[in-house]
């Protein structure tokens, strides 16, 4: 089945300034010069060893098919503040330039490029404020998420975060995220139509309460789902809920999980297990959730606590202990003549750049340089690759699936010390002589 594409973003998904500058551009002769932009992270969050790149692939289908609707131009001709001659301009609008990017699910660090964008000026300033939008929060839920993954090592993670997401949007493109991270499945319906990712999900609390006894509502949903059943047990009295989950399996139900979404959880989950081997139930799952984030779940693990899934929501989708990152798509060159920014705290490596990665010998990851484009490092792999040429796909959109396993192989060449969750010395990431160079005269 051809999976669907989430509806193509408004060309007004943009900043007001984005559209002044345009304008400006194109008025004073700059409408044709070539610009260099590229999209990087200035700093990681204390709490982050490193970063996963991720919304590359959707933004590529974003840019590619951005245009103006009659209804977009009508708003900005009744604003009153832009021309004639530019309202025309947006109306032929289409994304021409090129695009290069790491792959879907690199890792990544602080002031790499991420992506690497060639495009007339003010084409490649209109689509500034998408391109920060798409990297920003995706790449900031996949890597909380894959710290999640990391914390629950084999055992099953399900994102239970759309509820509790900023916008549907958000929740859609955060399941996505997480699953390239690592998570096994999302509850969000929508991503696994769009994305390919499995869905996961059984009952609520309204499903017990809705009925006049809980054993009613687990025979109930027993009877519908005979090959899903996973009760929720802590609507009232967990241990109760056990109880009541146990004997509807000795009526012949297969028991194929009960869930704790409140309480202790580590006591509960071992009293649960005590009194479900003692039913002969050893092979029924027991699933947690409710508050969870990587440094609970690292708890849960390192008391023993015999629980073999967790639903992850609310902390994870926002990213709560690191709710942004600081990052930026800023101005490399123009026409040829590299650029940089000296502000204080912000300044920018100048000229169109490449990124390349060093390896050990055992294959795990070693070193990063970070060099102009058209430098070669000797016995290093680049790893920004074409993503866009002259407007049209430089490669295909994948399923969610393939780039998840794709980013699993990626992680397993990451050296152990940046799995903790601790902070972990920084990463060797070096500039070429020649930027270094450049970056000094400019």
């Amino acid at each position: 089945m051809k999976l669907p594409k989430p509806p193509a973003p408004s060309l007004l998904a943009t900043d007001l300034y984005q559209l002044t500058m345009a304008q400006a551009y194109l008025e004073h002769g700059l409408g044709e010069a070539e610009a260099v932009f590229e999209f990087f992270v200035r700093k990681l969050p204390s709490q982050r060893n490193f970063l996963l790149a991720c919304g590359i692939e959707p933004l590529m289908d974003d840019l590619v098919r951005l245009r103006a609707s009659e209804e977009e131009l009508a708003f900005l001709d009744a604003d009153g503040r832009f021309s004639k001659e530019f309202l025309d301009w947006l109306a032929e609008f289409r994304f021409t330039g090129d695009v290069d990017a790491v792959e879907e699910g690199e890792i990544v660090f602080a002031n790499e490029p991420i992506l690497r964008l060639r495009a007339p000026l003010p084409v490649a300033q209109i689509v500034e404020t998408l391109i920060i939008n798409r990297l920003q929060f995706s790449t900031m839920v996949a890597s909380k998420a894959v710290r999640v993954r990391f914390a629950a090592g084999e055992r099953l993670v399900v994102d239970f975060g759309m509820r509790r997401a900023h916008g549907i949007e958000a929740g859609l493109f955060a399941a996505r995220a997480a699953y390239i991270a690592g998570l096994d499945g999302t509850s969000n319906v929508e991503a696994g139509m769009r994305f390919a990712i499995p869905i996961f999900g059984t009952m609520a609390h309204s499903f017990v309460q809705a009925h006049a006894d809980e054993a009613a509502a687990f025979r109930d949903f027993a009877a519908t789902w005979p090959e899903n059943v996973v009760l929720l047990v802590d609507t009232y009295d967990t241990l109760a809920g056990v109880d009541a989950a146990i004997a509807l399996a000795k009526e012949g139900v297969k028991l194929k999980g009960i869930r704790l979404d409140s309480g202790d959880l580590l006591t509960l989950a071992k009293e649960a297990r005590r009194m479900l081997d003692a039913a002969g139930l050893q092979e029924t799952m027991i699933f947690a959730s409710g508050d969870l984030d990587e440094y609970r779940i690292a708890e849960l693990v390192a008391a023993g606590a015999p629980i073999g899934g967790f639903g992850v929501g609310t902390k994870m989708v926002v990213s709560a202990d690191a709710p942004y990152l600081n990052c930026a798509y800023k101005l490399m060159e123009v026409d040829g003549r590299p650029v940089r920014k000296k502000s204080a705290g912000k300044a920018t490596l100048p000229g169109a750049k490449q990124l390349w990665r060093r390896w050990d010998d055992r294959g795990l990851m070693r070193e990063d340089v970070i060099a102009l484009a058209d430098e070669e490092v000797s016995d290093a792999t680049a790893l920004l690759r074409p993503l866009i040429r002259g407007g049209a796909p430089a490669r295909p959109v994948r399923p969610a699936p393939a780039v998840r396993d794709a980013t699993q192989a990626r992680l397993a060449r990451l050296p152990e010390t940046f799995k903790t969750l601790d902070a972990a010395p920084a990463f060797s990431v070096q500039l070429s002589a020649r930027l270094a160079e450049l970056a000094q005269r400019l």
